[in-house]
């Protein structure tokens, strides 16, 4: 099971740089940092989006990090927070932030021609199937 989404993204690095700034205008983050060094062409956002639902009366959180490099984007996605388990029927008509920021993910590469591959990992460790 994943806890976390991960999305390369490849293409010119013109258009690369321009994918972050895009985001964080077009989806703001509740909180922003942002980490570079001087003369490093790399750059390191961490963004955290926060919105609550009221329906379940519950607060969900997305961090979004974003690791900006001329060669690719590897944006890493990790919603915590709200209700776990049954519910019923879906009471949120309305798409929550991780929707709509992987959809902003899927647009711009759509749109720009870059390519963008979401990674599978998996979070659990597999156990050794040679002790007994």
């Amino acid at each position: 099971m994943n806890s976390h989404t991960t999305f390369l993204v490849f293409g010119p690095a013109a258009t690369l740089k321009r994918m972050s700034a895009k985001m964080f205008k077009d989806y703001p983050p509740k909180f922003l940092y942002e980490h570079h060094q001087e003369g490093d062409k790399e750059k390191l956002f961490v963004a955290v989006y926060e919105e609550y639902e009221k329906q379940i009366n519950s607060s969900v959180t997305l961090t979004c990090i974003f690791e900006s490099t001329p060669r690719q984007n590897k944006i890493i996605l990790k919603k915590t927070g709200g209700r776990m388990g049954f519910r019923g029927s879906s009471l949120s008509e309305d798409r929550n932030v991780e929707a709509n920021v992987i959809d902003f993910i899927l647009d711009f590469g759509k749109r720009f021609g870059l390519t963008v591959q979401e990674e599978q990992v998996s979070d659990v460790v597999e156990e050794d199937k040679d002790e007994i």
